[in-house]
């Protein structure tokens, strides 16, 4: 996967960021509660956060996510919201190397775009019980989602695929032991393709083992993130040409269960700042701005 990335929980989302904007484009061309107590000895000692990912286990994640976009069209203000629900199971397949091999299946996905050009519901039946196998390091590091790519589903005219969520779906451990107030580093650059566009996004954060919580009785490193990043991208909507940047900065709340080596829930928060240029028979500059929200909760273990 070359670098590893911020902790990755709002990039879920990302995959609808083209989709929201192409629907301003349209326009002008037509859990349980935490305790505040935690293991009292894990905040003075060094703490080691790997997964473990014993054969046959299987892990059931739900998530739900929020996205607002406000765009200014031709001096024109306008308004688009996307939602997303989703269910994944990840089955422990034994080693590969020294990784893990999962079986993930696609339990449920839906998505829910709403503007003033209507709202968007694609059909997401393709890739409702759909499996594929992928590769996880003990650091969390998406080493092979490849088989996510085979996965499509159709958006206004454009064929994507599911593999961008999953190449960010677990989040990093540090990779040596920490105590608290210690922070680490995360890097990443993905691409996501679709048949009309290709976006690429970069990213740079810090996480900070926070302290310790219980969790669903589940003694777990409460670890925070603060990310920076851009995205670029082109293709084509309508027969124009599109480019996209955009910066982004955001948050992330993870909390990891120390015995069990496991992702537990998170919170995300994040805001992108968006410019789309469109040629062709009009030359349009589209800025716009969309905030997300995202949780993810392990709802069966």
């Amino acid at each position: 996967m070359g670098m590893k990335r911020v902790t990755g929980r709002p990039w879920a989302t990302c995959t609808l960021a083209a989709a929201v904007v192409l629907c301003a484009a349209a326009s002008v061309i037509g859990s349980g509660a935490a305790s505040k107590s935690g293991p009292a000895s894990a905040a003075q000692e060094a703490t080691v956060l790997e997964y473990k990912m014993a054969e046959g286990r299987v892990l059931r994640y739900q998530l739900t996510s929020s996205t607002k976009e406000v765009a200014d069209v031709m001096g024109q203000t306008t308004e688009a919201q996307s939602k997303t629900k989703s269910d994944y199971s990840f089955r422990a397949k034994g080693r590969k190397e020294a990784n893990y091999l999962l079986g993930v299946t696609v339990n449920d996905m839906e998505t829910a775009v709403s503007s003033a050009q209507g709202n968007l519901s694609p059909d997401m039946s393709p890739v409702k019980g759909k499996t594929f196998d992928m590769v996880l390091s003990p650091l969390g590091a998406e080493v092979d989602v490849s088989g996510a790519e085979a996965i499509t589903f159709d958006v206004q005219g454009s064929t994507r695929n599911i593999a961008a969520g999953f190449k960010m779906f677990f989040p990093d451990m540090p990779g040596r032991p920490v105590k608290v107030g210690d922070s680490w580093p995360s890097n990443q650059t993905i691409e996501e393709k679709s048949s009309t566009m290709t976006i690429t996004y970069t990213m740079e954060g810090v996480n900070t083992l926070e302290g310790f919580e219980t969790i669903e009785g589940l003694p777990c490193a409460r670890i925070s993130s603060k990310f920076t990043g851009s995205m670029s991208g082109s293709g084509q909507v309508r027969g124009m040409d599109m480019t996209l940047t955009a910066t982004i900065k955001g948050t992330d709340l993870i909390y990891f269960a120390l015995r069990e080596g496991t992702y537990v829930q998170s919170t995300s928060d994040m805001v992108r700042e968006i410019t789309a240029t469109l040629s062709g028979p009009q030359n349009l500059t589209i800025p716009s701005t969309q905030t997300s929200t995202m949780e993810v909760k392990l709802v069966s273990r």
